[in-house]
C-alpha cells in the first residue's frame, strides 16, 4: 500500500464493529477480504482483534481528512496467486476494480478472467465466480472539495466495511 500523497492509492483498510460501531484499523489487505467475505454470516465485532473491546477508543474516526469508501459485503477472497486492485477515477466519480494475474496481467471483466483460466489450465481450481468486479461506493462527504468535476458514485448501500483512500 502506498502513503499518502499517492492519488488513488488505498491507505489502510478498517471494518466497523456491528456493537459499538467504532472503525478498527486491519492491517493487511488479505486479512480484509478474508472478514469482508464472510460478514454477513460472521458480522464482526472489536474482540475479534487480538486485545481490543468495545471499551477501546475506534482506532481511526470517519471524518473527511481522507476519502472513504464502503465495500460490499460477501465479496469473495481473491485466489492465491492474484491480486485485487481498484483504481479510483481523478473526477472521483468511481472506483474501477481489476485483478493483476500470477503473470502480471490484469483482467477487468469475467469475460477477461475466463480467458485467461482457458489459457492457463494451471489454475483448475480457480473459477470465474471466485473474482467479483463490485466496487466500493466513495463517501460524497469526504471527496476533496478541489476536485474538478467531482461525480458521486452510485449503486451499492453503506456496509459495515471501509477502505480509506488516502488521496
Amino acid at each position: 500500500m502506498k502513503g499518502r500523497g499517492t492519488s488513488g492509492s488505498i491507505g489502510l483498510y478498517a471494518i466497523q464493529c456491528t456493537e459499538c460501531l467504532k472503525f478498527r484499523v486491519i492491517p493487511t489487505q488479505q486479512e480484509y477480504e478474508d472478514i469482508r467475505s464472510r460478514l454477513i454470516e460472521d458480522p464482526w465485532v472489536c474482540n475479534k482483534k487480538p486485545n481490543v473491546s468495545c471499551e477501546d477508543p475506534a482506532d481511526i474516526e470517519y471524518d473527511t481528512n481522507r476519502t472513504w469508501v464502503i465495500d460490499k459485503p460477501n465479496i469473495p477472497k481473491t485466489p492465491v496467486g492474484f491480486e485485487r486492485g481498484l483504481t479510483l477515477r481523478k473526477d472521483y466519480s468511481k472506483l474501477d476494480a481489476y485483478y493483476a494475474t500470477p503473470s502480471g496481467k490484469k483482467v477487468r471483466a469475467p469475460a477477461e478472467v475466463e480467458k485467461f483460466l482457458e489459457a492457463n489450465p494451471k489454475y483448475k481450481g480457480v473459477a470465474v465466480s471466485d473474482f467479483n468486479f463490485a466496487v466500493p461506493k466513495i463517501m460524497p462527504d469526504t471527496i476533496p472539495g478541489n476536485v474538478e468535476g467531482k461525480g458521486s458514485a452510485s449503486g451499492s448501500k453503506k456496509m459495515r466495511t471501509s477502505k480509506t483512500d488516502d488521496v
